[in-house]
């Protein structure tokens, strides 16, 4: 497969290489400015309202292309979807201009408790219409591409009626 090939069947760019961007890595970036096309944040570092690290996030958006890739959205969770974190996630999309935004297809605790981590979800229809549809309805709310990447599974449901699609 060559760079690039699977993006244009999904509809979305081909931004060249791309890799995250992490706090030891700044000053590196900032001195040397290495020939990377885009770098990937984890949303979550920068929805705060001010400080280093939406100041740092401007100088490399100044430079470099930045998608976004959360941890939080916690998609398969039958709580309510958290509409302040899809705000904050949407006034970040537009500061940046990520062309996407990406999550884990997971569920990560209650309305009450964040467990902080990437739960799996059951293999049954059930589950994969509930996160349909709540995919649905934040990528229509955040008027971007919302991408899931599969997590790691390991536990499995009793109730699983259907496979991963991993063989």
């Amino acid at each position: 497969m060559t760079r690039g090939s699977r993006a244009p069947r999904l509809g979305l760019p081909d931004l060249g290489v791309g890799v995250g961007l992490r706090i030891p890595h700044y000053q590196t970036i900032f001195d040397e400015q290495p020939p990377v096309d885009w770098f990937e944040i984890i949303s979550e570092n920068f929805l705060v309202s001010g400080g280093a690290p939406l100041h740092n996030l401007g100088r490399i958006v100044e430079r470099y292309r930045v998608v976004q890739h959360g941890v939080s959205l916690s998609i398969g969770s039958r709580a309510p979807l958290d509409w302040d974190y899809l705000t904050r996630l949407k006034a970040l999309i537009r500061r940046v201009g990520s062309p996407w935004v990406s999550d884990h297809l997971c569920w990560t605790g209650t309305a009450a408790v964040n467990l902080h981590d990437l739960l799996p979800l059951p293999y049954t229809e059930a589950a994969a219409h509930h996160v349909a549809e709540r995919a649905r309805v934040v990528q229509d709310f955040l008027e971007t591409r919302l991408l899931l990447e599969n997590v790691s599974s390991y536990l499995t449901y009793t109730t699983s009626a259907m496979t991963s699609g991993r063989s």
